[in-house]
């Protein structure tokens, strides 16, 4: 556990991963998420929704330590341009930042910051988005090819496969978000699921599998999706 804690925030000291890191995902993405959500609660105390909704936005790039967002821009530019598979992939490796970057890092924090302002607080909604977050960001990397050549990110977890803890974190996202809210709630998994499943497949046409990139993507994409649902006139 402590191994996915250090690799999906800025919380411990630096930890390698092992084979076990991702049954840990869900397990962290929900503490995130609760601990994100007690952040809305507390901030609706004391300021008005959009400076609430801003502060809990704030609040997740500083805990992740900006890791799933910048995988978010990175992947956009290698993703959304119209590249060669070779050359997809090096600007993806490259520390600069093109226009598809910004404009996705943008859209998603405008909508963030949005949906969090138009939805009463809930720690339960959040928790259930950040854990099936984490929990697609660990299915995604273990059901479809690494896109690179080299070892790279599967020889850092290389030798883990029980589905076991993977299953009941997406059930637990489930069950909380439904225990938000019954309809609303299962709307916003469903959105979260098509989110990063929709970035998988992309990045598996695209690039021919997943990097590191294309799993932050995944993560920040249905969180926002989920957040957006959610946010709808129900």
């Amino acid at each position: 556990m402590r191994s996915a804690v250090a690799f999906l925030t800025t919380f411990g000291r630096s930890r390698p991963p092992g084979a076990t890191t991702f049954d840990w995902f869900p397990v962290v993405g929900l503490a995130i998420g609760a601990l994100l959500g007690g952040v809305w609660w507390g901030a609706s105390r004391l300021w008005a929704a959009p400076v609430a909704g801003a502060v809990v936005v704030a609040a997740d790039l500083a805990v992740t330590g900006m890791l799933h967002f910048d995988g978010l821009v990175d992947a956009a530019d290698g993703l959304l341009a119209h590249l060669p598979r070779e050359r997809r992939l090096a600007v993806m490796a490259t520390p600069g930042v093109g226009a598809f970057g910004v404009a996705a890092g943008a859209v998603a924090i405008l909508l963030r910051w949005a949906a969090l302002s138009a939805t009463r607080p809930a720690v339960l909604l959040l928790a259930a988005l950040w854990c099936l977050s984490r929990t697609a960001m660990a299915v995604v990397a273990r059901t479809q090819p690494y896109a690179r050549d080299e070892s790279g990110l599967p020889s850092a977890f290389a030798g883990g496969r029980r589905w076991l803890p993977l299953g009941a974190g997406a059930a637990a996202a489930a069950g909380l978000a439904c225990a938000w809210k019954p309809a609303a709630g299962a709307a916003a998994v469903a959105a979260g699921v098509a989110a990063a499943a929709g970035t998988a497949l992309l990045a598996r046409r695209r690039l021919g599998g997943y990097t590191g990139d294309v799993l932050g993507a995944c993560g920040i994409l249905a969180e926002t999706a989920g957040l957006l649902v959610a946010a709808a006139r129900w």
